[in-house]
């Protein structure tokens, strides 16, 4: 099997983000995007998800930080679908509850290539860290559609908003770990009865 990795570099006047996604990784994380809470939950995520990924980010955050990780998980997005190719083989629904203290996260997801989010959860505080929490459900609904997958993402209950969104963030890299896993039993095939994605 070749290598699962991508490389995306996504330029505009707002922003410029490389970001390298191994599929088949250990979990290493080697991310800056200006955004430490940012960082975190991508760090995080490749850890839970085994994946290997390398971002360096630069963007206007003297304007604000929506732009920067908007445009991270795009790529994150793209680099997640250029990595799977045609998807042959892959087991490609997987699901994952993750709990952080006293909240519990749960992500299902579906890489069949058709682009839906769904994001259900409430915040309390405007922000955690340098990140805005109006901007987590788009933060996710970035990834599905640029992924080209269809993500469900709750949080069933919790009090503190650092743990929902890590709870979720380990609940997405999660899945996707076991979503991207290449079934032997597959033979290669495309994991469609259509016969296509």
């Amino acid at each position: 099997m070749s290598e699962r990795t991508a490389t995306i570099h996504r330029r505009t006047g707002e922003t410029d983000v490389t970001l390298t996604l191994t599929l088949d990784g250990s979990g290493g994380a080697d991310v800056s995007t200006g955004i430490g809470f940012l960082d975190h939950m991508l760090t995080l995520f490749a850890k839970h998800g085994l994946f290997d990924i390398v971002v360096q980010a630069h963007g206007d955050l003297h304007i604000d930080e929506h732009h920067t990780a908007e445009d991270v998980c795009i790529c994150l997005g793209q680099a997640l679908d250029q990595a799977l190719g045609e998807r042959r083989g892959i087991v490609r629904t997987a699901h994952s509850y993750v709990p952080m203290d006293e909240a519990l996260g749960f992500v299902a997801l579906d890489l069949g290539g058709r682009a839906y989010a769904v994001f259900d959860a409430d915040f309390a505080t405007p922000r955690v860290g340098q990140l805005g929490t109006d901007l987590v459900p788009h933060l996710f609904e970035s990834i599905a559609a640029h992924g080209r997958l269809n993500l469900h993402a709750r949080v069933l209950y919790g009090r503190n908003d650092h743990h929902k969104i890590e709870a979720l963030f380990k609940g997405l890299g999660r899945a996707l770990d076991a979503a991207t896993r290449i079934d032997a039993r597959a033979s290669e095939a495309v994991p469609s009865t259509k016969g296509t994605l």
